[in-house]
């Protein structure tokens, strides 16, 4: 049986195909119409799915969508009608588009469907799951574990804001909920557009900066923002917030309690204020999904916890939930977000028709999230040689000595190889490298190949064999979706001086011998690389160990700040010339920048927004 998959209408559109139970494929709309977080129907991605696996859409039996239009139209009259007359404005702008196009989903659905393959009665043929279970389904099912409470949280589905469920084999139960408008993420959200950051996709910049500040906001947040009870149900004081009626997140009485109006990105600076309050709301974060985990797992007395939603994409709380040990294992799925609600409303489609025992590799279903397209080899020659490339065609051995070279000179290669990732994180499929001895590195990416604001950290790619030896972590992180400490060995001391600095100012001192990926809390976002998975990175790290002693890369997405991450030969090719990347492997292509055509240079630096 094939099960289509669809997330839409709202951000970061996606499809997911099942062939019998397995992910055979899945990628975000973005990645092909280059437009970040692109919210349309996904296309671009179904017909890569139908000339991947030499199908056409007619054969697939049922097509899943990954929520409930009318649940959600339901919560926004409720919300208009609780707080009216305040909210009219806005009431009156989402009005006419649910109208027009979001409450008949139904037949837009089957309408899109009928546009790649008519003749078939789409309506027939099309399953609808709630937005939590969705997100609850892509977490469990996919995951290593036999039974496990699953924790989904998010900004808002339909109701739900954050639920609980529990999975067993083939089934799964949902059994707690918080509802609208009582939201952890709508929580660091507001605090995210109070900060001068884009809500959806700046949550990153303030967990980013949040090692730079001070929480001390932490009691107004936790006592006067929210009531939190001991076992980590809240409620938040919508007085304090305008997301239910307004056009911003936030209001005057929050303006007054944290000191003054939010940030205007394009004019104010970021200061010391903004990173402590970064620093409080991701400590209310952790406190909030800690309360919670620890009831929940005294409740139940199961061992093994599941994540998703995009709360579960805050990888510094993730990783205290690990090391508190509530739970003896912690699996994330890769796309927490709502791009992964398109594989849990395939499953659930998939185990309600009595879908098999689940099965995987490496101890979990989603193949290293290496889901999304892959190039031939000589599609890669023509595509590049058509795009005005100049490259030289290597072994195997010779790319990989080759590249590991080049990082270990202090250069910036671009790195395309085999099938992209699904989810928001390059996994060593369409990355940036570097060196992670360079106390320049992470800078010059940001600075010069990013185009981003300089304290935006980076991950490091390790071997999964000498994890313990350089980080604080014993078990697999294969998706970057944990942080932890780099090892006391490998750490430096920081002199009085350095340590009285504030901000910023903290950004350059040298704390480790990986200082390119150690924050400057000695924290890391650690992926472990497995040979099963990627057998070609775990070549590269491994080469590059041998000619340096260090088993790790500095991994960024191959992307821009504001684009998408690269899908095709030429945007790869695109982002080296319009960078200071040094060099890129692509396949079995090396390309030195240096011998490039220079009138094929592109300026990226403002080309894309703020993201």
């Amino acid at each position: 049986m094939r099960i289509l998959g669809i997330s839409a209408y709202y951000h970061d559109s996606a499809a997911v195909l099942l062939t019998d139970g397995v992910i055979t494929a899945a990628a975000q709309e973005e990645r092909f119409t280059r437009k970040k977080h692109d919210p349309g129907f996904p296309t671009n991605a179904i017909q890569y799915f139908m000339e991947e696996g030499g199908i056409s859409l007619s054969d697939v039996d049922l097509v899943a969508f990954y929520d409930k239009p009318f649940l959600k139209f339901d919560r926004l009259l409720e919300t208009y009608y609780t707080f009216a007359p305040k909210g009219f404005t806005s009431f009156r702008k989402a009005l006419p588009i649910w109208l027009q196009e979001k409450l008949f989903q139904k037949s837009l659905l089957a309408k899109e469907l009928a546009n790649i393959a008519p003749g078939v009665k789409w309506a027939d043929r099309l399953l609808f799951s709630e937005h939590h279970e969705s997100h609850a389904a892509s977490a469990f099912y996919p995951s290593p574990f036999e039974d496990a409470v699953v924790l989904t949280m998010d900004g808002v589905g339909e109701w739900t804001t954050t639920s609980v469920a529990i999975g067993r084999g083939n089934s799964m139960e949902m059994t707690h909920e918080i509802h609208f408008p009582h939201s952890l993420g709508l929580l660091y959200s507001a605090m995210t557009y109070y900060t001068g950051f884009r809500v959806n996709s700046g949550e990153y910049k303030v967990m980013g900066l949040a090692p730079y500040g001070e929480p001390k906001y932490v009691d107004q947040i936790l006592h006067k923002l929210m009531d939190v009870k001991e076992d980590g149900t809240f409620r938040l004081d919508q007085s304090y917030f305008d997301y239910c009626t307004g056009l911003t997140m936030t209001n005057g009485k929050f303006d007054k309690l944290f000191g003054g109006p939010p940030r205007n990105p394009e004019v104010d600076r970021v200061t010391q204020r903004h990173m402590d309050l970064a620093a409080s709301v991701q400590v209310a974060t952790e406190e909030v999904v800690l309360r919670l985990t620890r009831s929940l797992a005294k409740e139940t007395g199961i061992k093994n916890l599941c994540l998703a939603g995009g709360v579960a994409l805050n990888c510094v709380a993730n990783g205290k939930v690990l090391r508190d040990r509530a739970f003896d294992h912690v699996w994330v799925q890769p796309a927490a977000g709502d791009a992964g609600g398109a594989l849990g409303a395939a499953l659930l489609a998939h185990h309600a028709h009595g879908g098999e025992r689940r099965r995987g590799v490496m101890g979990d279903a989603m193949s290293g999230s290496y889901l999304g397209p892959a190039y031939r080899q000589e599609d890669i020659e023509r595509r590049l040689t058509a795009a005005g490339a100049k490259f030289t065609v290597l072994s195997d051995n010779e790319l990989i000595k080759t590249t590991a070279t080049a990082l270990t000179e202090g250069k910036a290669a671009g790195w395309f190889q085999g099938r992209m990732e699904f989810g928001p994180r390059a996994l060593g499929g369409r990355s940036i490298l570097g060196d992670p001895r360079s106390p320049a590195m992470q800078k010059l990416l940001n600075l010069k190949v990013k185009y981003r604001e300089s304290f935006r950290p980076f991950a490091p790619s390790i071997l999964r064999e000498d994890l313990e030896d350089w980080f604080e972590i014993d078990v697999d992180s294969p998706y970057m979706l944990m942080v932890a400490n780099v090892a006391q060995k490998h750490r430096r001391a920081v002199s009085n001086t350095e340590h009285e600095l504030f901000g910023i100012d903290k950004l350059n001192v040298v704390r480790s011998d990986i200082p390119a990926v150690t924050h400057v809390d000695y924290s890391a976002r650690i992926q472990t690389v497995h040979k099963e998975t990627n057998p070609r990175y775990h070549a590269l790290i491994s080469e590059f160990k041998a000619q340096t002693g260090c088993p790790i890369l500095v991994n960024t997405s191959f992307n821009v700040r504001g684009e998408p991450i690269c899908n095709t030969p030429e945007d790869a090719f695109r982002c080296l010339m319009g960078t200071e990347i040094e060099a890129l492997a692509i396949g079995n292509c090396y390309l030195d920048k240096t011998v490039q055509d220079p009138s094929l240079k592109v300026d990226y630096s403002g080309e894309f927004e703020l993201d």
